[in-house]
This record gives structure tokens, sequence and C-alpha cells, in this order.
């Protein structure tokens, strides 16, 4: 029997006109694969259960037939209660949900919150005293809210996870599983991840009822579209290629991973020692500079922005021209995430990874993860003999380094084929 056919342009889904007008005003008019996979079935009630990445499209996968859902209900939410719950890892990611949920609900009659930690309660305990038809919300903040008796969760209808991969790395689990517990037997649920490892999948066995599952872009690809490549230079020499790379005009939006939030910091110094305006984002800064760099970073006024894994979730910004590895991430999913900042909406970008004798067995498994050599790029006034003659380290080394995980081999690197970073 063959299969039914996604639709192809939003005008074929049966969402209600008012939405329709939103997209067209959006400039919306063919949905993602995961839009017209995940949106038909929502709109039956299904619980769902999603594995797809930041960039995706998800966001719009589950806010459009929800507030399809909402408006055909014709119901009102009670003060201090909230008809939809989403819960996401990071105030980024909230902030970006609930925008996404105003632009598509801008000719609807509905009302709104983000609740997140880090920002003064007042303002946004003001906003759920009447009732909400949807609340975007980070896991500690609700918690409070919830504690203080100022938001009620018993006539939720609808529940969304959103990361919960992220969720569970970051430590959420324990108030993940006390939301569970306050929200009400009868609900429509709705469960996205970019990774299901099988905790994931434990804990989405414990939400979901007879789930839809939709899985795009699996976490091993990457786009077609993104040149990557990789920079062999010791560890002492990582900023003054960095320098060396950004003095390039072909770098027009560029954003730079570093492991840690203190190295974020020294990196962003180090750059306007030499004249190169950079602002970094990560969880030591307020609610106010981040979102003030966000802002920066999207609107041009900083070319360079400097960003922890964590931080960086979540950001949806558009014409980003190259991601920049300075450390390699010891999670070779993460590299994917990263990457895939760059090259969206069917645009071209480049990628590019330092890596030092350290960090080889990082790029091992990444390679493995992804299927392919990255190319490696040597005509770079850094390029570091030492890294490339250097042996992977032992399994016991390895494992310090990255927290426990068992890596294995011993064997010296090969070279993949040369590249010059500009070439894309």
């Amino acid at each position: 029997m063959p299969s039914k056919k996604s639709p192809t342009t939003f005008a074929e889904l049966n969402l209600i006109e008012p939405l329709k007008l939103a997209l067209t005003a959006a400039g919306y008019t063919h949905p993602t694969p995961i839009q017209s996979q995940a949106i038909p079935s929502l709109l039956e009630g299904r619980d769902l259960l999603g594995c797809a990445q930041t960039g995706t499209g998800k966001t719009a996968a589950f806010a459009l037939p929800i507030l399809h859902r909402l408006v055909e209900s014709n119901k009102k939410a009670l003060p201090r209660h909230a008809r939809v719950l989403v819960l996401t890892p990071t105030r980024e990611l909230a902030i970006q949900v609930n925008e996404s949920f105003l632009t598509y609900a801008k000719n609807l009659n509905l009302k709104f919150a983000v609740v997140f930690g880090g920002v003064g309660q007042a303002p946004q305990v003001k906003a759920l005293s009447q009732g909400v038809d949807v609340l975007v919300a980070t896991p500690g903040r609700l918690m409070d809210l919830i504690e203080q008796g100022f938001i009620k969760l018993s006539s939720l209808e609808v529940f969304v996870l959103d990361e919960a991969d992220r969720m569970l790395d970051m430590g959420f689990i324990h108030d993940i599983k006390k939301v569970l517990k306050l929200l009400p037997a009868k609900r429509h649920n709705l469960f996205f991840s970019a990774t299901m490892p099988p905790d994931i999948e434990k804990l989405a066995n414990s939400i979901l009822v007879n789930p839809v599952r939709v899985e795009v872009t699996p976490v091993s690809s990457t786009a077609e579209l993104i040149s990557q490549s990789v920079m062999f230079v010791d560890r002492e020499n990582k900023r003054p290629l960095l320098k060396h790379i950004l003095q390039d005009a072909l770098l027009t939006r560029v954003i730079v991973f570093s492991r840690t939030k203190h190295g974020a910091n020294k990196i962003v110094d180090y750059l306007a020692i030499a004249g190169i305006i950079a602002e970094a984002i990560h969880g030591n800064k307020s609610q106010s500079a981040r979102q003030r760099a966000l802002e920066n970073f999207r609107s041009g006024k900083t070319r360079v922005l400097i960003a922890t894994d964590i931080a960086a979730r979540g950001i949806d910004i558009d014409d980003i021209s190259h991601v920049i590895n300075y450390d390699l991430p010891n999670e070779s999913e993460s590299y994917v995430h990263r990457i895939g900042r760059t090259a969206r909406a069917g645009a071209s970008g480049v990628a590019i990874s330092f890596c030092d004798s350290e960090e080889k067995i990082f790029l091992k498994d990444i390679e493995k993860l992804i299927g392919k050599r990255i190319p490696l790029v040597d005509d770079q006034p850094f390029h570091s003999q030492v890294v490339v003659d250097s042996k992977l380290l032992s399994a016991g080394k390895a494992k310090t380094l990255i927290d426990g995980r068992n890596n294995r081999p011993n064997n010296a690197f090969r070279r993949g084929p040369r590249k010059n970073f500009k070439k894309n």
C-alpha cells in the first residue's frame, strides 16, 4: 500500500486561516520535513516522539498544531494556570520558542508567557496571574514559581519537552520528574530530542502514549553545504591562529566554540587587544548581557560570538558564515550541533576545527560518527608537525580527559586530503 504523501506547502496543511496568514506574512511557504511529517498527526491529537536537531524547524512543527487546537477548543486558561507548557533547557531557547509562538499567533487572541532564571520574577508572576494559554519555561524557574504558588499545572492540556538530551546533560532530570507528577493524567504529550540514547528512550516511554515517531536529519549527518576542515595546532598557538583566520574578510559572521566559560572570556580579551571585537555568551553572563550579545551578533554590530555549548544551544541566527571549533568537543554529537549553526536555509557555510595533540582522540570519534575524514589544512602559519606525528592518547589518559568515556586505540592518526579553508 503506498505511503501517504506529505504536504509540500503550508497551504496543504489543515491549519486555521489566521495561522496561514501569519505564515505567509513571515515568508513561510514550504514546510520542512519534520513539519510536514509532524503537523498532521499533532492536529489529530497524537502523542509525538521527534528526533530532530536545532535548525530543522521543529518549533513550528509543534507550535502551529498546538495553536490550531487551542483556538478550536475555545477554552480559557484559569488564573495562575497554563493550558500548554513547553519546557526548554536554556533561557535563550525559551525566549526563542516564545518569540516563535508570538509570530505564528499574531492574529489570535491568546495569552503567552516565558519564564526563566537570572532575572527578577515579578514581571513573570504578573504575566501568570490571569492565566496563560502557552507557557514556555526553564525547569529551575518553573519549579520556583510552582513552589511559591504562582503557577499550577493541574489543568494542563499539552506538555512539550524540548531538547530532552540537553535537559539530562544539564542535570534537570529531577526537576522534570517533579513537573511530571504535577500534570493531569490526560494530556497531549510531545517529546523532542536531538539524540536518542537509552536513558532518553526510557524517559520518552514514561511520558508518551502510543506516539507517532518522526525522525529527521540523524545526528550523525552533517549538511552537505558545510565545507569542513581541521587544522593541527599546538594549544599555545590557538589564539594566534584564531586571530590570523579572523583577519580574512570572508568571515562575515562567526561563532567560535570554547569548551569553558573562562576560556571564552580569555579569547574575547585576546581578540580585543588585536582590534577584533567579539562578545562571549555563557552561563556566567547575566541574562541582559547574553541577550545584548545575541542581538549585537544578529544585527551585525558584533562579527564574532564566542560561545560554550550549553549557552549556544537553541541559537537560531541566519547567515552565519563560519563556525570555528576553538576546542573540539569531547562529545561527538556536539560537533554536529555546532557546525549546524551555519549553512541554514539552503545557504553554504564553513566549519573549521582546531585540534591539538590531546584532542586527536576527539577528532577520531567525530570522524567515526559522521562517517568520513575531515580534510586537513596545513598551509597555515601555525601548523603543528608535533600534532601530526603524535599518537592517540592511551585509553587511561583519554578516560581522564573526557569524563569517563572509555576510548580505545593507540594508533597514529592518518591525515586526510589537504585543503585550504578559503576555498569553499
